[in-house]
C-alpha cells in the first residue's frame, strides 16, 4: 500500500509549483487532485496495517519490513510506464530479501516496553528535531536531485519517529480509547505525521521517485532500530560476530534498495504528466 501510495503522489507532487516546497499550501493544493487521494487513501491502509502490526511485534522487526515496500513500487512503476524489469532489477531485489532476512535471524530481536518515560521522550524528540533541522538547512540551495535526497532523509527522520509513537498509541488503546484520548502521544503523532507529510511530498515535488523512495526507505527503519534498542529497551543480539553480521546485513540491504531506484523502470517515473491547475 505505501509502494502505490509513493508512486502516485511522487507523480502528482512533481508537477506543483516549486515555490509551495516545505508548506501546508502543497498539501492543499494535492488534495484536489482525486489520484493524489487515492494514493493518501493506500497511505491510510498502510498505516492502519502498521498500526496493527507495531501493536504486535518491535520496532526492530516491523519497520525494516517496511523496506520491502520499493519491491512492490518498483513492478508498479514499470508496469505504469509500459516496461519491463531486467536482471540487474532481481539481483538487487535478491539483496534487500537477503539482507533484511540476515538482519533479522541474526539480531533476533525481542520485544520491550510499549512506552518510555517523558524525559526519554523529551530527549528523543528534541534530538530527532535537531536532526531533521539540519537536514532541512543542508537542503537549501542544492540541486535537485541532492536537495530530494536531504529531504527524505529528515523525512524518514521523521517517520521513524512516527513508527515509535504509533507504538505507544496502539498500546494506549489497547487499554482503553479513554486513555488514549487522555495522552499526548496521539496529537504529537498527528502533528509529527502532518510535518512528515508535507516533507515527503516535498522531496517527490523536487526529485524523481528514484532520488528520494529509497533514501527515505533506508532512514527510516534505521532510526526506528536505534529508537527500538535504545529507548524501548527491544534487544537483539550483541556480540562482536553478531554486531558485525548485522552491520553488514543492513548495509546489503541499503546497497540493494538504492540499485531497485537506479534502473530504468524507476527512472522513467522522472517522466511528468501534463501540468495541473
Amino acid at each position: 500500500m505505501y509502494a502505490l501510495a509513493s508512486v502516485l503522489q511522487q507523480r502528482l507532487a512533481a508537477v506543483q509549483p516549486v515555490g509551495h516546497s516545505l508548506r501546508l499550501t502543497l498539501l492543499t493544493r494535492l488534495l484536489r487532485n482525486p489520484g493524489w487521494l487515492l494514493g493518501l487513501a493506500c497511505d491510510v491502509v498502510g498505516y492502519g496495517l502498521q498500526f496493527l502490526a507495531l501493536g504486535h511485534g518491535p520496532l526492530i522487526v516491523v519497520q525494516p519490513l517496511l523496506v520491502c515496500g520499493l519491491l512492490f513500487a518498483l513492478p508498479i512503476g514499470a508496469a505504469w510506464a509500459g516496461r519491463t524489469l531486467h536482471r540487474r532489477d532481481w539481483v538487487a531485489a535478491v539483496l534487500v530479501c537477503g539482507g533484511l532476512a540476515m538482519f533479522l535471524v541474526v539480531a533476533s530481536p525481542h520485544r520491550g516496553g510499549d512506552d518510555v518515560r517523558p524525559a526519554v521522550w523529551i530527549l528523543l524528540l528534541a534530538s530527532a528535531g535537531a536532526a531533521v533541522f539540519v537536514l532541512l538547512a543542508m537542503s537549501r540551495g542544492r540541486v535537485p536531485w541532492r536537495r530530494a535526497v536531504l529531504l527524505s532523509g529528515a523525512a524518514g527522520v521523521v517517520y521513524g519517529v512516527a513508527a515509535a509513537l504509533t507504538k505507544t498509541c496502539a498500546h494506549l488503546l489497547g487499554r482503553s480509547v479513554i486513555e488514549l484520548l487522555s495522552s499526548w502521544q496521539p496529537y504529537v503523532l498527528l502533528g509529527v505525521g502532518i510535518g512528515g507529510m508535507v516533507i515527503a511530498q516535498s522531496a517527490f515535488q523536487i526529485g524523481s521517485l528514484g532520488s528520494s523512495l529509497p533514501t527515505m526507505s533506508v532512514v527510516d527503519p534505521v532510526v526506528s532500530i536505534v529508537i527500538g534498542a535504545l529507548a524501548f529497551g527491544e534487544s537483539i543480539s550483541t556480540g562482536p560476530a553478531d554486531v558485525l553480521a548485522e552491520v553488514f546485513a543492513l548495509m546489503t540491504m541499503a546497497v540493494g534498495v538504492f540499485v531497485l531506484a537506479l534502473p530504468d523502470p524507476v527512472r522513467s517515473l522522472r517522466q511528468r504528466p501534463p501540468p495541473c491547475a
